[in-house]
């Protein structure tokens, strides 16, 4: 047992690493950016812990590139994709796809920040987990040229590289093993990418909760006028009822005062 835990910390020399890891780290990125399924952002922090133990001082620049690059090339790659199904009748299995995986609400919320300021929401969507979907399904149906897409998000995708290699660095400075590293990169933007989904789900039980108290609360008596309601005109009919009645009496009563 302890020769095989030896041989799972142990990794193959920088050579290897580099010839294998440069070009899996491009495949896996891009594989991510098209299917956002794969944990792209943990895949790159991990590259950056075993690039901060190499002795290369220019292994952390390599992942950076190779990272912003296959993630620049994989949205564009959808995003043309998904030009595709925009502009045909029957759409694509890609739109098709993209629709799936956006709520209306967030759909609605991305195209009106969209409006507003393009390249600044293209960036963040690159950096908030979950958050590139909506805003290049807004992008698609506003559509927005492949080539204007392209300006804005080449800075997020940079940034987003920058980003996620800065998490890497941290794991690696702080263990001194690089497996020990991985494994804190890969803790950590498991939770940053899994705290928004968690946050809105207890949010929306919330609201669902709110509402069901406030229907609870609203007193149904309110809908239905009450009996009292009808029965004030009918005061002033029945009161003139009775003048009338006694008019007539106080007549009858002079006719026989001659007498």
């Amino acid at each position: 047992m302890g020769r095989l835990v030896a041989a799972v910390r142990e990794l193959p020399p920088e050579s290897t690493q580099q010839a294998v890891g440069y070009p899996s780290l491009f495949l896996l990125v891009a594989l991510g950016a098209l299917v956002p399924v794969v944990p792209t952002g943990a895949i790159v922090s991990s590259a950056a812990v075993v690039a901060f133990h190499q002795s290369n001082p220019l292994s952390l620049l390599y992942v950076f590139l190779v990272a912003s690059s296959a993630a620049f090339l994989g949205d564009l790659a959808l995003y043309w994709l998904g030009q595709r199904g925009v502009r045909s009748r029957g759409g694509s299995r890609w739109l098709a796809s993209l629709r799936g995986r956006v709520t209306p609400e967030r759909l609605a919320h991305a195209q009106e920040r969209l409006e507003s300021h393009q390249v600044p929401v293209l960036v963040l969507s690159r950096l908030m987990p979950a958050g590139r979907i909506p805003v290049m399904l807004a992008c698609l149906l506003a559509g927005m040229p492949l080539r204007r897409f392209a300006r804005g998000d080449l800075p997020a995708c940079l940034a987003w590289a920058a980003t996620y290699q800065l998490i890497g660095i941290l794991g690696g400075s702080l263990f001194p093993e690089p497996w020990e590293g991985v494994v804190a990169a890969v803790g950590l933007t498991v939770l940053i990418s899994a705290a928004p989904g968690v946050w809105r789900r207890l949010r929306g039980q919330h609201r669902d909760h709110q509402e069901h108290r406030d229907h609870q609360e609203t007193p149904a008596g309110n809908e239905h006028p009450g009996p009292s309601d009808s029965s004030g005109p009918s005061g002033p009919a029945g009161s003139s009822g009775s003048t009338g009645s006694s008019g007539s009496t106080g007549s009858s009563g002079p006719a026989g005062s001659p007498r």
